[in-house]
C-alpha cells in the first residue's frame, strides 16, 4: 500500500485524557486499573473506567445522539486539538471529501440497559424519549462524528469485536487509495455496559485481579473503555519524524466463536499480510504491540504466531495492563501508543505483568525502555477469528 500520514492522532482511556496522560503512565509503567464499581455491576474484577464521562454533555443539536459511548466519543475528539486538526482538514479537502471509519463493539448499549430498567410495566414498551439509532446502533459513534463535524462525505462503522478499530484503518486506507476521499477520521470507541462485564464473566475470561498479560500467571482479561482518533492524510507532504500507516493486513481463521486458532493460524496471516503490504520482510519491525488479552489461551496462540515469523528477537510487550482491554476501541487505542513509541524513541513495557510465561519464546518486555524505531506492528485479533496487523513507520 501507499503510506499514508496520521496528521494527528490522539486516546482516551482510564489512564486519562490525551497523549500527556498516555506517555507518562506507559513510561512511569502505572495502570489505569481499579476495582469494578461500575452502575450496578457486581463482579470481582478490575476496570479501565474513564473518568468523568457522565459529566460530559454534548452539543444541543446533537443531544439526540446522547449516551456514554458518543460522550466518551466527544471526550476523545476534543482532546489534544484534534477537532482543530480535523477541521484543518475540512478547509483543506471539502466537507464531502474527508471521511470516517469508526470501530466498537457494542456502540451503546447501555443505553438500552437502562431503557429496560424504565420500560412500560403492562406493554412492555421502552420509554418514547429512547433512540435506539442514534445510541445503541453500531452505526451511531460513526454518524456521531460525521455529524460532530458537519460532515458530508462517506462513514463507516465497523464492528468486528476486538479487531474493530484496527481494521477501520485498512478500510479507509483503501477508500483513499480508491480515490472516494482525501482524508479520513479513524477510531474507535467502546464504553463500559453490564452487557460486556457480564458477557465476559459467564466465559469465564474475566480475572478477579488487575491483568497480567504474557505472565505466568495470567487467568484472564480485565475491561475498559476508550476512545481514540487518527487522521489519515495522503503523505506527500510528510516530513522527517512524521508518522506513518505504512500496512495492513487482515485474515479470517473463523476457527471458533470465541476462543482463537490454538496455532495462531489466522494471527499469522494477518502478520505476514500487513508485512507484504508494507514491502518489509519481519527483520524490519522493531517493536510489536501484542493484543495480548491476558487469557491462557488468547497469549499462547498469539505468541507462537509471533514466534514464528520474528523469533525472539523483536521486542514486544502488550500494554491492555495499563489500559485494560478496551474491545472495539483497542485497535485504535494500540495505534496511538505505536505512533508514540515510534515518534519518541522509546518502547512501552506491560504494567502489571511480573514474570513472562517461560513457554511463550518471545522476548517480552515487563518495563518501558528507550528504542530507537523505524516500524512498529500492532495486532488486534476479535472472536470469530477477525483479525488485524497494522505496521506503522517513522518518515526519513
Amino acid at each position: 500500500m501507499t503510506p499514508l500520514l496520521l496528521s494527528s492522532f490522539t486516546a482516551t482511556t482510564c489512564l486519562g485524557r490525551g497523549l500527556d496522560a498516555t506517555r507518562e503512565a506507559l513510561r512511569d509503567g502505572r495502570s489505569g486499573l481499579q476495582p469494578c464499581a461500575f452502575e450496578t455491576v457486581q463482579l470481582p474484577t478490575w476496570l479501565g473506567e474513564v473518568g468523568g464521562v457522565d459529566d460530559e454533555r454534548l452539543p444541543g443539536h446533537l443531544a439526540h445522539y446522547d449516551c456514554r459511548n458518543n460522550r466518551l466519543a466527544r471526550i476523545g475528539l476534543e482532546s489534544d486539538g484534534f477537532a482543530g486538526r480535523v477541521h484543518e482538514a475540512i478547509a483543506r479537502y471539502g466537507r464531502n471529501r474527508v471521511g470516517v471509519f469508526v470501530g466498537t463493539s457494542t456502540a451503546g448499549i447501555l443505553q438500552t440497559e437502562l431503557a429496560y430498567r424504565w420500560r412500560a410495566p403492562m406493554s412492555g414498551a421502552l420509554p418514547a424519549d429512547f433512540d435506539y439509532r442514534r445510541t445503541h446502533n453500531s452505526f451511531s459513534p460513526a454518524e456521531f462524528t460525521r455529524d460532530y463535524f458537519a460532515l458530508e462525505g462517506m462513514a463507516m462503522a465497523i464492528s468486528t469485536a476486538c479487531s474493530s478499530s484496527a481494521k477501520v484503518f485498512a478500510a479507509a486506507a483503501r477508500q483513499i487509495a480508491l480515490g472516494t476521499i482525501d482524508a479520513a477520521v479513524v477510531g474507535g470507541v467502546d464504553s463500559l455496559c453490564l452487557t460486556t462485564l457480564y458477557g465476559f464473566a459467564s466465559l469465564q475470561l474475566t480475572s478477579a485481579q488487575p491483568c497480567r498479560p504474557y505472565d505466568a500467571g495470567r487467568d484472564g482479561i480485565s475491561i475498559g473503555e476508550a476512545a481514540a482518533f487518527a487522521l489519515l492524510e495522503r503523505a506527500d507532504e510528510a516530513a522527517a519524524g512524521d508518522i506513518l500507516l505504512q500496512g495492513c493486513g487482515e485474515s479470517s481463521d473463523a476457527y471458533h466463536m470465541s476462543s482463537p486458532h490454538p496455532e495462531g493460524l489466522g494471527a499469522r496471516l494477518a502478520m505476514s499480510a500487513a508485512l507484504r503490504s508494507a514491502a518489509l520482510d519481519a527483520g524490519d519491525i522493531g517493536y510489536i504491540n501484542l493484543h495480548g488479552t491476558a487469557t491462557p489461551a488468547n497469549d499462547a496462540a498469539e505468541g507462537k504466531a509471533v514466534a514464528a515469523l520474528f523469533g525472539k528477537r523483536v521486542p514486544c510487550s502488550s500494554t491492555k495492563g495499563a489500559t485494560g482491554h478496551t474491545l472495539g476501541a483497542a485497535g485504535a487505542v494500540e495505534a496511538v501508543v505505536c505512533a508514540l513509541a515510534l515518534q519518541e524513541g522509546w518502547l512501552p513495557g506491560s504494567p502489571g505483568s511480573r514474570q513472562p510465561d517461560p513457554e511463550i519464546p518471545l522476548q517480552y518486555l515487563i518495563d518501558a525502555r528507550p528504542a530507537e524505531l523505524r516500524h512498529a506492528l500492532s495486532n488486534s485479533f476479535g472472536f470469530g477469528g477477525s483479525n488485524c496487523s497494522l505496521i506503522f513507520g517513522v518518515a526519513r
